[in-house]
């Protein structure tokens, strides 16, 4: 559910604005409030993902009340005046709606706010989600356990890639484009250096123009990645 809010200081409009709002499944209206210092007081007390909100009010002003806010919910600007729409887009609101507003019209919005939603979700969600540890290779007929914090550096070779390994002095050798094995890798913790060699950053012992070394191992340092090599000695 997005919980939301509606404000407006005209009493028949905000009772009209509630009644839209009950028809929309995925909305939970948590407050009515007829101004904005209201509004900001409920805020501070709950959660509220979306605001319905009027512009021309007294006191702190719709426009003004969105500037106010540093942490903002999403924003369905409603006013009679489409002479502020410029204005709100640039405010970032979900949609401007003109005053009366069709019941289609303000459904239409209302899909528009829980896409977003969605996709704020989803990207919080990735963002907690712990990245892997470990994965699995083909190996001679066998699954092989990789544990990622184990990995020195990858190798390619054709059709193939070395994956040297700090817990081994001999390398798992397996059939896999490069490609493929940079996705599964966390990006902070590698980089690639040339379009045979992806390194553990953690195990870099020096770097120069042209190489960098993991103890007395030289891997080449290809033009094309030394801009990365540049910016990760630049830290």
């Amino acid at each position: 559910m997005i919980r939301c809010i509606a404000i407006d200081d005209e009493p028949l409009a905000l009772e009209l604005l509630q009644d839209n709002i009950s028809k929309v499944p995925f909305l939970q209206l948590v407050a009515a409030c007829d101004n904005a210092m209201e509004a900001l007081q409920v805020m501070e007390q709950q959660p509220v993902d979306l605001v319905f909100l009027d512009i021309q009010m007294p006191g702190l002003t719709g426009l003004q009340l969105i500037q106010s806010m540093t942490v903002k919910p999403m924003f369905i600007l409603i006013t009679a005046y489409e002479k502020y729409a410029l204005e709100g887009f640039n405010l970032s609101v979900v949609d401007y709606l003109v005053k009366p507003v069709a019941l289609d019209r303000f459904i239409k919005a209302c899909y528009k706010a829980k896409e977003l939603f969605e996709l704020k979700s989803a990207a919080t969600e990735n963002e907690n989600v712990a990245p892997a540890e470990y994965f699995f290779v083909n190996v001679e007929y066998s699954l092989v356990k990789i544990t990622i914090a184990d990995i020195v550096y990858i190798e390619g070779l054709k059709d193939y890639i070395k994956i040297h390994l700090k817990s081994s002095s001999k390398p798992v050798v397996t059939r896999m484009p490069m490609k493929t094995i940079e996705e599964q890798l966390p990006a902070r913790q590698f980089i690639r250096i040339h379009k045979s060699y992806i390194v553990a950053i953690a195990f870099i012992t020096s770097v120069r123009k042209t190489s960098v070394f993991i103890d007395t191992t030289e891997l080449p340092v290809s033009d094309h990645y030394r801009d990365a090599i540049a910016a990760l000695t630049a830290k």
